[in-house]
């Protein structure tokens, strides 16, 4: 199956370098470009997308609008992509509200191409890009800086089993299904299937929302994972 990619970024250079690269890819198809978020959204919504790449600063409208109006469209459209958001170490702050409003992950402008080319590969696959240990610390980071009210997210949790809660707790401190598996002695496919019902019940979109959710209810605490 041909995922298709739809590649937002003010910089004309970016976009073209991107697409060259993920085009070349036999499993990847780049079905679109443009210079700005409303033009990403406008371009995402006739092309539909698998996976847009969202830069984070952009004129007309930035990448953290642009990703809300994709992942919350109004009525009537019901395409939603995955959203893997492009940025540098300086604007990590939207990043974090970014992940919160739904996005799958972020990855940093300079990465090697295979780290963009497997990127686009993982959100398209339903995954979150979560396993980067600067990803997690940076979560925590923003989580300690400004903390949400806990009430509601704690009270969320009562709703859990014991070892949803426990699955929680360590797809926050990082572990993949796999680490997590071992770290409970079951079988890979039980953590999928535990994920899946902490997902339904806290209705989170991903594991990126999962391990936003662990911080902001107290079950983790910064400088707990990576």
């Amino acid at each position: 199956m041909t995922i298709r990619v739809v590649i937002v970024d003010d910089q004309a250079m970016v976009r073209a370098g991107f697409a060259a690269l993920l085009s070349a890819q036999a499993d990847i198809d780049v079905v679109g470009e443009a210079p700005d978020g409303r033009e990403g959204v406008r371009v995402s919504r006739s092309t539909h997308p698998d996976v847009v790449l969202m830069d984070v600063r952009m004129p007309e409208m930035d990448g953290l609008t642009a990703a809300r109006e994709l992942l919350d469209p109004p009525p009537g459209v019901v395409h939603r992509p995955k959203v893997l958001m492009l940025t540098t170490f300086d604007i990590d702050d939207y990043v974090y509200e970014a992940l919160r409003a739904g996005a799958s992950g972020f990855l940093l402008k300079d990465a090697p191409p295979a780290d963009l080319i497997a990127a686009v590969r993982v959100v398209a696959s339903g995954e979150a890009l979560l396993a980067p240990s600067v990803t997690r610390r940076l979560i925590a980071d923003f989580v300690q800086q400004r903390p949400a009210p806990r009430k509601d997210p704690a009270l969320r949790l009562n709703g859990l089993t014991p070892r949803e809660t426990e699955v929680l707790e360590l797809i926050a401190r990082g572990l993949s299904n796999q680490e997590i598996a071992g770290h409970l002695v079951v079988a890979e496919q039980t953590v999928k299937t535990h994920i899946g019902r902490v997902l339904s019940k806290l209705d989170l979109r991903d594991r990126a929302q999962a391990v936003i959710f662990a911080y902001e209810a107290g079950l983790v605490r910064p400088g707990d994972a990576g």
